[in-house]
């Protein structure tokens, strides 16, 4: 399939999560279940030797994964678990390159890792253990909770970790996308996602700033409302930690069939 990189305006930032709730409406459960089956997926991976590592090179799979489901939505079919199978039915080459793409992406992780922890001198792990100590805590105090990520070390890591993993992630969020539908090589696709992310910079910028907002509402509600109804608040709270990621992997499509021409549905917002 041809794919024409192309140039959106800053607002369709917005316009992809709210194309991810109007998807969402469509299959709520199918794809709900397929971000609890990938969650649970990662908590077995995590028991095996090596599972860190190897849940970090599934995760350019899962958002592709994810991607086909909602294009699957869009086709009024119902997604499982067998989207995230479905790059290795393609073609041999394909299934390499996606495999390519995803020890890439781990090698890359780790090295990123590395890097960071002689940067920042593990102060991360510090904070980490501290807040866990914590929590612990028959009853945590909120207020040693919040001194810990204050700390001016510990808001310098956090800078250098959220510099390092949008760095990471530019050239890895189109490039299973652009070799299931494209064909592109690994190179290739890597390098058209960054062109892409580069091209609609505007767009990703809205996007991150609106994921951003959302959560910081979400999470300012819920303090509110958990000093009015307490343990009440549990399922309502469990069902956003579902929601919300749930929502950012299905926009994640929208990102790509705007970026890159896409030949999929334009009038979802009609329906």
């Amino acid at each position: 399939m041809t794919l024409h990189l192309q140039t959106v305006p800053a607002r369709n930032g917005l316009l992809w999560i709210r194309h991810a709730f109007k998807v969402w409406q469509r299959k709520p459960l199918a794809l709900t279940g397929l971000f609890s089956f990938s969650m649970f997926s990662a908590l077995l991976l995590s028991l095996l030797p090596f599972g860190g590592l190897l849940l970090v090179a599934a995760l350019p799979l899962m958002s592709l994964g994810f991607m086909l489901a909602t294009h699957l939505v869009l086709q009024d079919k119902t997604p499982n678990i067998q989207v995230f199978a479905a790059p290795f039915k393609v073609n041999s080459p394909q299934s390499r390159t996606q495999l390519t793409l995803c020890a890439a992406y781990a090698a890359s992780a780790l090295v990123m890792a590395l890097v960071l922890n002689w940067v920042d001198g593990a102060t991360m792990d510090q904070a980490i253990r501290a807040l866990q100590k914590e929590m612990a805590r028959e009853k945590p105090d909120g207020d040693a909770m919040n001194a810990i990520w204050m700390e001016p070390a510990v808001l310098k890591a956090l800078g250098w970790h959220l510099l390092a993993s949008t760095l990471l992630a530019i050239p890895f969020w189109h490039a299973p996308a652009l070799v299931h539908w494209g064909g592109q090589g690994a190179m290739q696709a890597l390098f058209s996602s960054t062109l892409g992310l580069w091209r609609n910079r505007g767009a990703f910028s809205v996007n991150a700033m609106a994921w951003a907002g959302l959560i910081m509402g979400l999470s300012l509600l819920i303090s509110g409302a958990a000093l009015v109804l307490g343990p009440l608040l549990l399922l309502p709270l469990l069902a956003l930690v579902l929601l919300l990621p749930t929502l950012f992997y299905a926009s994640l499509y929208f990102t790509f069939i705007d970026c890159f021409m896409f030949g999929a549905p334009r009038d979802l917002l009609s329906k």
